[in-house]
């Protein structure tokens, strides 16, 4: 028997010490953490990721549902190559895939809300090896009307600006035409004024040189 060529175990030891080595990869996920929406609307659960690992059919996707008054977790999506829905429990019908795994999207929607669905969404990406990492999270609240922001305050700001710039337009161009009109009157009245006078010291020589022809 031929014993062990020494070259191999040393590639052999070598390879378990760069594997004892190598860092553990991680998914890093990204969510928005916080979202409120109307009852009876739609909404995108908005779920993206990064890894070191590119995206390949090994690519799996969990969603899940942890209800806000407690409770066991919910299943609400899965996606393996292709996406998978439930067939049953309160999602099914109710939620479809809306991400893109080759732009680390794997977000989803959830149609037709109701009170009921508060609750946080958790949102898990595999990608072997790359198979570690922290759990996405999405604390919805489902509200009768959803409260101002600071987008919906800078756009209703932007908007009273325009129209204030809008309205104080509006009153220089009429500023402006009725000065002009003004002025015009008060020439018009002018040349009047000048008119009479002329045609009145005209009569005052008829007059005189009536009155020197009398004499």
């Amino acid at each position: 028997m031929y014993g062990k060529s020494p070259t191999r175990a040393v590639l052999l030891l070598l390879g378990i010490q760069l594997t004892a080595l190598w860092p553990t990869a991680a998914v890093e996920i990204y969510t928005s953490r916080v979202l409120e929406a109307v009852n009876g609307t739609d909404v995108r659960l908005k779920c993206t990721f990064s890894s070191f690992v590119p995206v390949g059919d090994a690519l799996t996707v969990t969603w899940n549902f942890r209800p806000q008054d407690g409770g066991a977790e919910q299943f609400v999506f899965y996606y393996h190559v292709d996406p998978f829905k439930p067939m049953s429990g309160r999602f099914k019908d109710r939620v479809v895939w809306d991400g893109n795994p080759e732009r680390y999207d794997v977000s989803i929607i959830l149609w037709k809300l109701q009170f009921d669905d508060n609750g946080t969404y958790t949102c898990q990406v595999k990608n072997p090896p790359d198979v570690d990492g922290l759990v996405g999270e999405i604390r919805l609240s489902v509200v009768h009307t959803v409260r101002f922001s600071e987008i919906h305050f800078l756009a209703l700001a932007i908007g009273s600006a325009c129209a204030l710039m809008v309205i104080i337009v509006i009153v220089v161009v009429l500023f402006r035409h009725f000065r002009k009109k003004r002025w015009a009157e008060r020439a018009h009245k002018v040349v009047e004024i000048k008119s009479k006078e002329e045609e009145r010291l005209n009569q005052e020589k008829k007059v005189s040189v009536y009155l020197e022809d009398t004499d």
